[in-house]
């Protein structure tokens, strides 16, 4: 009886804990660009929150439904486009944009998926690295939207109607962290739906789920789909925030994998691998962009190599990524913790019987 008031006391303290620990995580988001008020801690933020939201929608058809994908800059570059060619030639609203890229991002779905998903393992990887390279190819040589030289997003008056902010970062931030905040929980309803239940199931055995009656192609297409549309408003985002669009910074094979490498790191198949893998990654490289720029290009491309560095040794000592590593660590202080718990009982229980044991 004791041992399980005990236990539900103890629970009762962590339930309190973690929902200080969300009170404290909350405050500090919403007040970081008021304590933060210069243009680098507030820009180091929204490419956190951008491509931690990146890492998390490839991780719903990546992580949980096991399609490595190398070619999301396609739904990347689909969004920003989208949006860019609607407001040059057409004058229609970024936030119509958007939903244009969804739209569009999602009749993608169905041209990619339905001839790359016969593929398994490796192959479909391959599949996906060429569908990338092909739009990229393709977006280069064609007039319209601006081939090589790319396009540059109209000057509109600034404002949330026009999704343009000349003076201050700080609404940027705000919407970056809604973005971030939308897919987590969407990943965190497929957790707990049946369609999450089914991707994992997928990931783990296809051979399985299929005799098991799943619809693997529908689920897989479903994945994609959620995936998809999220990284397409990740790239009308990223349009409006920058300002300009080309082939080179929405569509290059190079997105792709940092968005792969930021989940892989994190923990794929987790809710918060994506998050820890963006906290890392993404300060290392500005960082090394920002402070090595001045020596002589010997900082280019030093964060690729810290990647493949930090990828390595994950692979080899924590393969599920970061958040592996901290449940390990947990582990290990629960353990201790039990083990002193149950040094002093003991001691406690000496003491009552005293010398003699008695």
């Amino acid at each position: 009886m004791r041992e399980t008031v005990s236990r539900s006391v103890v629970q009762g303290l962590s339930g309190w804990g973690k929902a200080l620990a969300a009170v404290i995580l909350a405050t500090f988001l919403l007040g970081y660009p008021f304590v933060f008020t210069g243009p680098f801690p507030q820009h180091l933020m929204i490419r956190i929150f951008l491509f931690a939201a990146l890492a998390q929608a490839w991780n719903i058809l990546g992580g949980y439904c096991g399609q490595i994908s190398l070619g999301h800059a396609v739904f990347f570059g689909i969004g920003a486009y989208t949006s860019t060619l609607l407001l040059i030639h057409w004058k229609l609203s970024p936030w119509l944009g958007m939903a244009a890229g969804v739209l569009l991002s999602a009749i993608a779905t169905l041209l990619i998926g339905y001839p790359t998903f016969r593929l398994g393992g490796h192959y479909f990887a391959i599949a996906t690295i060429a569908v990338g390279e092909i739009a990229r190819v393709l977006v280069t040589n064609w007039p319209f939207a601006g081939g090589a030289v790319g396009l540059y997003v109209p000057l509109l008056p600034e404002g949330l109607r026009t999704f343009e902010f000349h003076t201050t970062k700080v609404p940027y931030y705000y919407i970056s962290l809604l973005l971030l905040l939308a897919v987590t929980a969407t990943t965190w309803l497929l957790e707990r739906s049946r369609a999450g239940y089914y991707f994992r199931a997928i990931k783990a055995d296809p051979d399985a789920a299929r005799s098991l009656g799943i619809p693997i192609h529908r689920y897989k297409l479903l994945a994609l789909l959620i995936s998809g549309a999220f990284t397409a408003m990740g790239g009308t985002f990223y349009a409006q925030y920058v300002l300009y669009i080309d082939p080179e910074s929405v569509l290059p094979l190079m997105l792709s994998v940092i968005i792969c490498l930021v989940a892989v790191l994190g923990g794929v198949g987790t809710l918060w691998g994506p998050l820890l893998g963006a906290l890392v990654l993404i300060p290392l490289s500005e960082g090394t962009r920002v402070y090595l720029a001045g020596m002589g290009g010997a900082g280019r491309a030093f964060d690729l190599i810290v990647y493949g560095a930090l990828i390595v040794l994950m692979s080899v000592f924590e393969p599920t990524g970061l958040i592996g590593l901290w449940r390990r660590i947990q582990r290990a202080l629960e353990v201790r913790v039990s083990y002193a718990r149950l040094a002093a009982a003991r001691r406690g229980e000496q003491a009552v019987r005293g010398p003699g044991g008695e």
